[in-house]
């Protein structure tokens, strides 16, 4: 199985160590991971030991997890996943991209090859994308690459400042 996914503009490739300086630029970037749970890293190395995991994740057999670099002309711009349940039948999609690329459909063109990954490709019957409901951009992303709101009472609490928010849950069912 190929883990290069290449659409119109983008490629994904597996995320790893050597993309240490381009993912830190976003992950530590306090607007830019606005509405991630466990962001923004405070230190390098904090993304040091996410991408060494991930790193270590794409030498296994079976996976638990795939995550992708987005690169546009070579250039890693962001990053989108798929975590998968112990029976390979459900997963959780996610995505980031650095902030000086927002607005130009890159999340969704890299969501929805990564949807098309593991429907087709590791088939999976049940994907589901998580979100705070204030952000406007990823409850789009969801809606363009066919995910339909499911749920709109969830709760979650970010660790590093102990804020809640109401959580929204999109599905795609086969």
């Amino acid at each position: 199985m190929s883990f290069v996914l290449k659409t119109e503009r983008l490629v994904l490739r597996p995320l790893d160590i050597e993309d240490l300086d381009t993912v830190h630029e976003y992950a530590s970037d306090v607007e830019n991971t606005k509405y991630m749970i466990h962001l923004p890293n405070d230190t390098i190395e904090e993304t040091s030991h996410f991408l060494t995991r991930v790193t270590n994740e794409w030498q296994k057999d079976k996976l638990k997890f795939y995550e992708f670099a987005i690169t546009l002309k070579e250039k890693q711009i962001g990053a989108v996943s798929v975590y998968l349940n112990e029976q390979r039948t459900y997963a959780e999609l996610g995505w980031i991209i650095n902030k000086k690329y927002w607005g130009n459909g890159y999340a969704t063109e890299a969501a929805m090859a990564v949807k098309d990954f593991a429907v087709n490709e590791l088939k999976v019957f049940n994907l589901v994308a998580h979100c705070d409901f204030r952000n406007a951009a990823s409850c789009k992303v969801m809606d363009k690459i066919g995910l339909t709101l499911v749920k709109d009472d969830g709760v979650r609490q970010y660790p590093k400042t102990s804020e809640i928010a109401r959580e929204l849950m999109y599905s795609f069912i086969i």
